[in-house]
């Protein structure tokens, strides 16, 4: 993989407060709301949170409440991490001061009917990570809210290496390249293999529907197959389906190397979803796009859920 410079420190303002009482968390995430709203050219911040602590904000905040958004976190945080830097970057895009200023109280969805494995834990702290290099161009000010009582200390240790206010920050693309040298697990023992996705998919289609995946998600699986294989470009050495619905996997295996680790998670121009989008489209509709680098190309497995 060929490093991507890291920006230098300056717009984008990604902190971390980690908690373990209620106490805890209205100490960071009063003063830090309170800073939002003295902000000049600033629309109002937003509290990204649990239903209970926004209950909590709401009562410490009396009056000022009025002037603060508050949005329960499993309305934001939903889908894949790419789906969260989708919303987060609509929103900063829509409602943002100049230059992408406004302070973003934010709270991931760690634990409950929502609660993370720990591959999609890997993947969410991929996002904290990318964040620094995805938003750097705004001043946007977020701070990300950790409770000890929900992410538990392996989750915190990792977020703390992803923001900058911390002792331990890394570079993104450093820990996005640990992340990757965790292999994939090998295909399954009824892989079917494809000579090719084709430009419409047709055969990917049929393979998900004969697998169980209703018409409209295979429609949209076997979109995000050619969408990845348009990326990668040139004829792929292999394409390989197993699986059953909803968790159909696609892998294919490509000569070309994909060496920027944002691939797939900078936002087109158009917010609307289309075909056309490459790797942001597959991400955005897949619940794992796994890239790695197999030593003769690139391999890109995606599953759909």
């Amino acid at each position: 993989m060929i490093p991507r410079p890291t920006p230098p420190q300056g717009s984008f303002d990604h902190r971390i407060a980690v908690h373990g009482s209620d106490e805890a968390f209205l100490a960071a995430a009063l003063p830090f709301l309170h800073e939002g709203l003295a902000a000049p050219a600033e629309p109002p911040p937003v509290a990204i949170a649990a239903p209970d602590k926004l209950d909590l904000l709401r009562d410490a905040l009396g009056t000022d409440a009025q002037d603060v958004g508050f949005v329960p976190h499993t309305d934001w945080y939903t889908g894949s991490a790419a789906n969260a830097v989708a919303r987060s970057a609509g929103y900063v895009a829509a409602h943002a001061g100049p230059q992408g200023r406004i302070h973003l109280l934010m709270e991931p969805v760690w634990n409950g009917r929502a609660g993370r494995s720990a591959r999609e834990s890997a993947e969410w702290i991929r996002y904290e990570a990318l964040a620094n290099l995805l938003f750097a161009p705004l001043a946007t000010t977020a701070l990300c809210a950790y409770d000890m009582r929900t992410a538990g200390p392996a989750v915190v240790a990792a977020a703390r290496r992803t923001h900058p206010d911390t002792g331990v920050y890394e570079d993104p693309v450093r820990i996005a390249a640990e992340l990757d040298a965790v292999p994939l697990p090998p295909p399954s023992y009824d892989t079917e293999q494809l000579p090719e996705p084709g430009p419409d998919g047709d055969a990917v289609r049929a393979w998900a529907v004969g697998r169980g995946l209703p018409a409209a998600d295979a429609e949209l699986f076997a979109t995000s197959v050619t969408e990845a294989a348009a990326h990668l470009g040139g004829p792929l050495t292999a394409t390989l389906l197993w699986g059953e619905a909803p968790a159909c996997v696609c892998e294919l295996r490509s000569p070309h190397r994909v060496d920027d680790p944002l691939a797939g998670f900078v936002p087109p121009p158009t917010a609307e979803l289309e075909p056309g989008q490459g790797l942001w489209f597959a991400r955005q509709v897949c619940a794992y796009v796994d890239i790695r680098d197999d030593g003769e190309g690139t391999t890109v497995r995606l599953q759909y859920a």
